[in-house]
């Protein structure tokens, strides 16, 4: 299966699910996440702003964006430009639709990743939307461990993969 066929596969498998079911897995997942060590002991932590059928991330952005340093990407061009999410910090609709944090770029160093996908398989390979914004953020940052959240049904055997492809270091979902 071919990346387009993977996305289309996902896309239909997403479908059988409810809002509902989606948010109440969300939740458990990212209990999951909030009680693994690598966030347990990070102070800064790279999250994101949720698209509809990804782990929703919102109510955890704010129950932890006075807690610890929290950035999130933002998209300028081709890239992910990094934003800290401070008590004052306000959103917008950036590209795709996404609520983008406006404050100025992060510069800092990063002690967790967090990254969404479309699919992902058990050695830790991803694909996202097809732009490779990820791809081309992570390469910079290969010393941050990088975690991968996701639904089970997004969970493959095998991802197809390119040499630019930057793997998890690990995948949190429920299986």
């Amino acid at each position: 299966m071919d990346k387009k066929e993977l996305r289309s596969l996902i896309k239909t498998l997403k479908k059988q699910h409810s809002k509902e079911s989606l948010l109440e897995q969300s939740q458990l997942i990212l209990s999951k996440l909030e009680n693994h060590q690598s966030f347990v002991e990070a102070e800064t932590v790279m999250l994101y702003s949720s698209l509809p059928d990804e782990v929703d991330t919102h109510d955890f952005l704010e129950r932890w964006r006075n807690k610890k340093r929290i950035i999130l990407p933002t998209v300028v061009g081709d890239d992910i430009i990094p934003v800290e999410l401070s008590k004052e910090t306000d959103f917008a609709i950036g590209d795709f639709n996404i609520l983008e944090p406006q404050n100025e770029p992060y510069n800092g160093n990063y002690d967790l990743i967090v990254v969404p996908g479309v699919a992902f398989d058990k050695n830790g390979n991803r694909i996202g939307r097809g732009k490779g914004y990820y791809d081309r953020f992570l390469c910079k940052h290969l010393e941050v461990k990088r975690i991968g959240i996701c639904f089970d049904f997004q969970l493959v055997d095998e991802v197809p993969t390119e040499d630019n492809d930057i793997r998890m270091d690990e995948i949190i979902s429920l299986a």
